[in-house]
């Protein structure tokens, strides 16, 4: 709804003249005055037509923040147009930011947007230059040319680097020189929210030739232009491992058919099997490089920036210096104040943390222990000591996540691509640590094997639905960049030696189990002097 100003003013007229007709029109001036900077003065309310990122308030900011940050964004981004609005029911105000198509190619320029090329050019992709706009594909069409996902983000991409001058002070928010407004006043609650909008076009395509669509491709190129390349990458991983695994499934039915009752078939079956997920593992990830090399020159993203090329993040902190290398005005932050935090603050919060989970795995099992040994419970309670287990891998999942990311934060990095692998290393660690810790715990220390496929079942069916469901932004973080960025490290340690382990635990297990009962029978026919064992230990008179 457009924010509009109306103010009815009316002659007056009386005895005095000019002097009782000055007071009362300057009495009604300041009564407009008033009635124009009260939050209730958004008349009248049209719908709103263009719009590419809506920026929503509270109800509760008043018009001294609005007009700060309106006019910040004027001076400091000229190149968007904003519109003013409140909603109809909730009252809360927000800013409808939109642009042209000559600032657009203008954004695309700067960001370093890839875009395709006529092919009487040469085709394939490249970087955007304004100055030879003419060899790029549907340049000529305004509508055409950015997709809404492009069009968001070069807008996003000023707004991330809107910075504050010096002295800028918003009631009780003191800038530094250099800061990015908006990231400052979305962690301090004064932005609710900064969002795209969607075209409901497109998702209606998306909805028939993707999400009803059965047993078709993925409509991945038209992802990628609606959503983006992370979200595109995303579904072509989810659905490239999805198709694979159908060769182990295939496989361990066949194995599972074959494996006869009793337990050496079954042992030489789980090597065989897991000999196989090693061979398959390697295949599946230098298929899927293949396959992600294929996708990132289609989608144009080959070829990242190096480092010493790459943006600053807009949430980096420092002091302006000149740069050593280029001469130019940069932040700087020391090196040493980011490995002191790390050493002091990081890793003993993350050891505290991992060492609560230790001891609250215990506490569990301990508590198991306990309900086992009474005999006068009721069945049903032997399972509470599982559920337990597994609702506090789920909470301190959550709330280590949330500790990642300060810690992450205040760690300061310059480049997002070091904010996202340190964040990866931080996650992915203890996400392993704490949904694994109990199976490990049980299988290899206290060697119990019915335990072990109680637990496996109850707190599995939790900690397995939670992590493979994660939220859209923490999946696409892990799953592009563990992909991408440490696919030697992850995928050769996560995916080879870790499956490995999980595949020869029950093996291991069997192997334990049948040497004790062994064990047992040699013992007991030592002492009675007759008989003998044969290899399925079953005792002959």
């Amino acid at each position: 709804m457009r924010l509009e100003f109306s103010v009815n003013t009316k002659k007056a007229e009386g005895p005095s003249g000019g002097t009782s007709s000055d007071k009362l029109f300057g009495k009604r001036f300041l009564q407009a005055r008033h009635y124009i900077m009260s939050r209730k003065s958004w008349l009248k309310m049209v719908p709103t037509e263009n719009c590419d990122i809506l920026m929503t308030f509270l109800d509760t900011i008043d018009d001294h923040t609005l007009l700060w940050l309106l006019n910040q964004i004027r001076v400091g981004i000229p190149q968007v147009s904003i519109q003013v609005r409140q909603h109809k029911h909730t009252q809360a105000q927000a800013f409808f930011i939109t642009t042209t198509f000559e600032n657009l190619l203008r954004g695309a320029e700067q960001m370093g947007m890839h875009k395709a090329i006529k092919p009487q050019f040469g085709g394939g992709m490249r970087r955007f230059s304004c100055e030879e706009d003419n060899i790029y594909e549907n340049i000529e069409s305004e509508l055409c040319f950015f997709t809404s996902q492009e069009r968001q983000c070069i807008i996003k991409y000023w707004l991330d680097n809107l910075r504050a001058k010096q002295g800028e002070v918003l009631h009780n928010i003191h800038f530094l020189e250099g800061q990015p407004i908006i990231p400052e006043l979305q962690a301090r609650g004064v932005i609710h929210q900064m969002f795209p909008l969607h075209e409901q076009r497109i998702l209606n395509q998306l909805m028939t030739s993707w999400v009803q669509a059965v047993c078709e491709r993925q409509p991945l190129d038209d992802v990628c232009d609606y959503f983006g390349v992370k979200i595109g990458m995303y579904f072509a991983w989810l659905g490239f491992y999805t198709n694979s695994m159908l060769y182990p499934a295939v496989i361990g039915f066949l194995l599972w058919i074959l494996a006869e009752a009793d337990q050496t078939s079954q042992d030489i079956c789980c090597v065989v099997f897991a000999l196989f997920n090693v061979v398959w593992a390697t295949l599946f990830l230098e298929r899927w490089k293949r396959r992600e090399a294929e996708l990132a020159y289609r989608w144009g993203t080959l070829d990242t920036p190096a480092e010493s090329l790459e943006e600053p993040r807009p949430q980096f902190r420092g002091v302006k210096r000149c740069s050593p290398i280029t001469g130019c005005e940069e932040f700087y932050y020391p090196p040493w104040k980011r490995a002191l935090f790390r050493w002091l603050v990081s890793l003993p919060i993350c050891l505290l943390c991992l060492c609560f989970v230790f001891l609250a795995m215990l506490l569990c099992l301990e508590l198991q222990e306990v309900v086992m040994e009474i005999q006068e419970l009721p069945g049903v309670t032997r399972f509470i000591p599982k559920i337990l287990l597994a609702i506090t891998v789920t909470i301190c999942d959550e709330v280590y996540k949330k500790i990642a990311y300060w810690l992450n934060d205040m760690e300061n990095y310059r480049l997002q691509s070091a904010y996202e692998s340190n964040l990866i290393i931080k996650m992915v660690f203890f996400e392993f640590i704490n949904s694994y810790l109990s199976l490990f715990y049980i299988g290899f220390y206290l060697k119990d094997m019915e335990r072990l496929k109680e637990v496996t079942t109850t707190v599995g069916s939790i900690t397995n639905n939670k992590t493979n469901y994660w939220s859209i932004d923490y999946r696409l973080l892990t799953i592009c960049n563990f992909v991408t960025n440490w696919g030697h490290w992850g995928q050769k340690c996560y995916k080879n030696k870790v499956a490995m382990e999980f595949f020869t635990l029950s093996s291991w297990l069997s192997l334990q189990k049948r040497s004790r009962q062994l064990g047992k029978h040699c013992r007991r026919n030592r002492e009675r002097g007759k008989g003998r064992l044969t290899e399925g230990g079953v005792r002959h008179e």
